[in-house]
């Protein structure tokens, strides 16, 4: 046997393993990135993925995304390099080991002690390497796993230093009081990309409440959606320019508040007898200002007191609007970021009666309750003495932590802030330099985040991170340390030569302050781990300490691909240190890819017991199938939905399709013993079936070269799989006979050849999106007959398109052969005649004639005795018009009669002609001018007997269904050889194997195959034919209404 033998079976797992063992064995990666030691970069950037989580299905879509484009770049010449990384610090870290350790918050971890914490977070982001390493080699992801980079390794965090350094030196990271989303449980805050993770509709009950008027007997109504926020209220706010009211209303109160929303607020006071309100004076919001009123809660005034500042006034800002509540809104400067600018405007205490836990403090008459759960109790309280107007439920969404479910709350802290407001205008340039897919992200989503950019909270009040290397002295000083050298000079510690870059060893070490002599302390805050993957271009190398050539041959990236979470996330923390640091964009394009859901389109999570596991999906579809479904099923950026059928539909389709032409032309070829490295592709000598193959070929290439090299990755694959239905439903189907040719003809080398480049060709485009099944056929069909061929398909270039081989004409008429096939097999269907039953005549209306050779195509595929192009086939149908009722009434009303009866009496075939060109049909009733369109006509139409038409767009095809008995006998002919056919299969016979037929029990079929024994027994490798007993393997069928006995059995 020239190759191995191919088993048509589909179970691709198997092989794939086999594949995966191949390229493990003989270091395939690693040869795809030396054989190209010498050619141009193409840098790709792989985000982290964290290994104290397991792999989701997610993960597959963009590891196979990421891995493809490279594999498509190194074919075409570049050098990859790919270094994988792990994204290993972290509250999510944190969080794992203390359900570990059975700890719950910072005080117990703090009286466990920090060494031995650590050292567990340092294991745990360990937890499930192996499987993530498994996962990677079972999908196909080539990175480099043995070198990869590790955010926790000293030399990376030196790197981060550096980069905070030179934020610090342009005076753009500085430490403030901010209001910021903050999660009480995690205790640490969140930059403005995490929240954006956690959304979630909540219903509440907001509070409308009556604050008394100081010297008057009246109240201001003031709306908040966070009644525990109340205790803490220092100031009301209205909006100065919008019209407001001093009303007297129907339940007693004399009430301020916005004109616009009177009824929308005081409106259920309204009774039968008297209205819910009437207007005492109105006025501009800029008259309330100053205005005081009484404190709600003792413990705000006390404080206000103590901090010697003025407090309970009306104050004036334009964020207040009359979309909802009542115009005036509750002010506590402590929990909301418009809050505390106003406060800051107006000099406002600051009061936050709220502790780092979230709950509320001992001077509140709620102490020790969490925020949320205090809602109710602030309102029950407010009510019991008067002061709550209504409490109305609302639904809105509020933001959770992302990570331990948590509501969050906007809580003034004391936080270290990256400056990114001042350098808005370069992310927005940097931005547009980049080549979004799709690009309503990089300009929408991405681009509107930018345009509202806020400065970036990157500290963290936690112990599992990168350090932030502030270092402070009592005197006030501040200093960033930028390397361990620096460290060391700095400290004349010799321990700063080797301490690990983590609390608590870091904070061991301190340096002298250069203002006052005094020792300088670290402060103790970790920064945001999003800082650590958006360093990784230089991190990654330990830049600028070392590697210098290879990070900026390396920088910017010219790929990555992320999820659409990560816009907010990587895609922005990239984005930003690159322009704080070298100011230009880090990556050049960048995929974005949608989610995964279940098949109807929910979201996946283990809760709602929907998620797919990655492995099981794996183990039983193949990477190969679930890569090809993510490529092909819609663009990458939609969401996708996953499910078992569609992977399986897509696999039949595409990769079912060419394994089973492959094993068609592995099968022949054993058997002719046919070695295509002993032949050449002579295109003089070929005939229009393969040139049309080739054609399509290197049309192919261009087209899936330029979609590849655009990043258009569904049009690529659609490209393949329409190439592969070709190659084996047209190609292989027209030209099997000569495959079964005796000997070797050139005909027949011309058949082989042809098919065979055109497999080796396909799947070297394919390799990329298939690698495994490329891989797999490109080592039977070419490393068995040529062992100087590259090692692996992977090592190969990328095919280059032949231009002398690609026929546009040829490919048009092969095309129109297509759509004159398929209209008539739509007239078999419909007068239900079988295809193995020849017909004799047939025509075609068209507005092209095709050469002859497409007409024999085109007989010989519809098994048609003879085509004709003919300019009129109305003999055939017949056309009755009347008038649509519903919209010729409505129009001609009084002509409908004579309108009925010119289209009764009407040439049908000629209106239907007029209608075809002109879109309408023009005539007179009575001397008035009608004009009907098609949607004011009811068409009938009537097939001639004996014959059926089909109209497919500018083609009407004819068939004439009139059988005589000579083509009746043919029919039963054709029939009785596809049966002998099935049997041998059934018998599992191989192709080549000589048989003895037999027959019995049917004269009729028994005299036509006598009649005609020598094409059956052609067809079907008979010796003989026997009748009147059966043997061998013995079925009986029902052919055409006739039944009958076959047997088969070997010569």
């Amino acid at each position: 046997m020239v190759y191995e033998k191919v088993s048509t079976n589909m179970n691709f797992v198997e092989r794939e393993k086999k594949v995966e063992k191949f390229w493990q064995e003989n270091d395939i990666f690693k040869k795809s990135i030396e054989s190209r030691k010498n050619a141009p970069e193409y840098t790709f950037y792989d985000g982290p993925p964290t290994a104290n989580g397991k792999p989701h299905i997610g993960h597959v879509l963009t590891r196979v995304i990421k891995d493809m484009i490279p594999r498509y770049k190194t074919m075409k010449g570049y050098q990859v390099p790919r270094k994988a990384g792990w994204d290993t610090h972290g509250l999510p870290v944190e969080l794992e080991v203390e359900k570990m350790l059975g700890l719950d918050g910072k005080e117990q971890i703090e009286e466990y002690g920090l060494i031995p914490f650590i050292d567990k977070c340092k294991e745990s982001v360990w937890k499930y390497k192996g499987m993530w390493e498994d996962f990677s080699g079972t999908v196909g992801f080539w990175a480099d796993m043995e070198h990869p980079y590790v955010t926790y390794h000293d030399d990376y965090i030196e790197s981060e230093w550096w980069a905070l350094k030179q934020i610090w030196e342009k005076g753009l990271l500085y430490k403030g009081f901010k209001v910021v989303p903050y999660c009480p449980r995690c205790g640490t805050p969140l930059s403005a990309q995490e929240v954006a993770q956690g959304y979630k509709d909540v219903k509440e009950r907001s509070a409308i409440v009556r604050f008394k008027v100081v010297g008057e007997d009246a109240y201001i109504l003031a709306w908040t959606t966070t009644p525990w926020t109340l205790p803490s209220n220092v100031a009301l706010c209205v909006n100065a320019d919008e019209d407001y009211a001093k009303v007297k209303a129907a339940d007693g109160y004399t009430y301020y508040m916005a004109e616009a929303l009177l009824d929308t607020v005081l409106g259920k006071l309204k009774t039968e007898d008297a209205p819910a309100y009437e207007v005492l004076e109105t006025f501009k919001g800029k008259a309330l200002e100053y205005k005081e009123y009484e404190p709600l809660y003792e413990a705000a005034a006390k404080i206000a007191e103590k901090q010697h500042k003025k407090a309970f006034y009306v104050l004036c800002d334009e964020y207040v609007t009359l979309t909802d509540g009542t115009g005036v809104v509750h002010q506590a400067p402590a929990f909301g970021e418009d809050d505390a600018r106003v406060g800051r405007k107006y000099d406002m205490p600051f009061v936050q009666l709220v502790d780092a836990k979230g709950n509320m403090t001992e001077d509140t008459p709620f102490a020790g309750k969490f925020v949320k759960k205090a809602d109710p109790l602030v309102l029950e309280d407010l009510k019991s003495r008067g002061l709550l107007f209504d409490a109305p439920k609302f639904e809105h969404s509020y933001p959770h932590c992302w990570r331990c479910d948590t509501p969050l709350i906007y809580y003034a802290r004391e936080s270290w802030f990256i400056k990114m407001t001042a350098v808005k205008d370069d992310l927005i340039r940097n931005n547009n330099t980049i080549n979004w897919i799709p690009q309503s992200i990089g300009k929408g989503r991405f681009g509107d985040w930018l345009e509202n950019v806020q400065d970036w909270g990157i500290s963290r009040n936690r112990y599992w991170g990168t350090p932030l290397n502030i270092w402070e002295c009592e005197c006030g000083h501040q200093h960033s340390i930028g390397s361990r050298q620096e460290l060391f000079e700095m400290s004349g510690n010799e321990a700063a030569k080797t301490v690990e870059f983590h609390r608590p060893y870091i904070d061991e070490i301190t340096i002298t302050c250069p203002k006052c002599g005094k020792p300088m302390k670290r402060v103790p805050e970790v920064i945001d781990c999003w800082f650590d993957s958006g360093s990784m271009p230089f991190a990654q190398h330990h830049y600028p300490f070392e590697n210098e050539d290879v990070f900026k041959a390396q920088f910017p990236a010219d790929f990555i691909s992320e999820a659409v979470d990560q816009t907010r996330g990587w895609f922005y923390s990239l984005l930003a240190i690159s322009t704080l640091l070298f100011n230009e964009a880090p990556y050049k394009n960048v995929i974005v890819l949608g989610h995964v859901q279940d098949e109807n389109g929910q979201k996946m999570s283990k809760s709602k017991g929907n998620a797919v596991d990655p492995f099981e999906a794996l183990e039983t579809y193949g990477a190969d199938a679930i890569r090809w479904y993510f490529y092909v099923n819609s663009a990458p950026w939609l969401p996708n939905r996953f499910h078992g059928k569609a992977v399986v539909e897509g696999q039949r389709k595409f990769m079912g399709t060419l394994w089973n032409t492959y094993a068609f032309f592995v099968l022949y070829a054993n058997i002719d013993k046919f070695d295509a490295t002993e032949y050449t592709l002579d295109y003089e000598k070929l005939s229009v079936m393969d040139k049309w193959l080739l054609s399509k070929l290197n049309t192919l290439i261009k087209e899936v070269d330029d979609d590849l090299g655009n990043y258009r990755i569904p049009d690529a694959g659609r490209a393949l799989q329409e190439f592969v239905d070709d190659m084996s439903n047209w190609y292989v189907r027209r030209s099997r006979e000569r495959f079964w040719a005796k000997g070797m003809p050139q005909d027949k080398i011309n058949a082989y050849m042809t098919l065979y480049t055109a497999l080796v060709t396909v799947v070297k485009v394919a390799a990329p999106m298939i690698p495994f099944m490329s891989e797999d056929i490109y080592q039977n069909l070419v490393r068995s007959v040529d062992k100087t061929a590259p090692e692996s398909i992977h090592l190969c270039d990328f095919p280059q398109e032949n231009e002398d081989f690609i026929d546009h004409e040829l490919e048009a008429n092969m095309d129109l052969v297509l759509q004159i096939v398929v209209a008539g097999r739509a007239c078999r269907n419909t007068a239900n005649i079988k295809n193995r039953q020849p017909i004799g005549q047939m025509y075609v209306k068209a507005d092209f004639e095709l050469p002859e050779f497409y007409q024999e195509i085109v007989e010989d595929e519809l098994n048609v005795k003879k085509m004709a192009f003919a300019q009129d086939v109305s003999a055939f149908t017949s056309y009755t018009f009347k008038p649509q009722l519903r919209t010729v009434g409505p129009k001609y009303g009084k002509l409908l009669g004579g309108i009925k009866q010119y289209l009764s009496s009407v040439d049908g075939n000629k209106a239907m002609a007029e209608l075809k060109e002109n879109g309408q049909l023009t005539f007179e009733v009575n001397g008035e001018s009608v004009v009907l369109l098609e949607e004011d006509l009811l068409i009938d139409s009537a097939q001639t007997e004996g014959y059926v038409s089909v109209t497919d767009k500018n083609v009407t095809v004819v068939l004439d269904t009139q059988l005589t008995e000579e083509l009746i006998e043919e029919g039963f002919v054709r029939e009785i050889i596809s049966k002998v056919q099935t049997m041998r299969k059934e018998a599992d016979f191989e192709v080549t194997d000589h048989i003895v037929l037999s027959m019995e029990g049917n004269e009729k079929l028994k005299a036509i195959t006598e009649k005609n024994a020598d094409s059956v027994k052609k067809d079907v490798l008979a010796e003989a034919v026997a009748f009147g007993s059966t043997d061998g393997y013995v079925k009986e069928w029902n052919i055409n209404g006739e039944t009958v006995t076959l047997g088969v059995k070997k010569a």
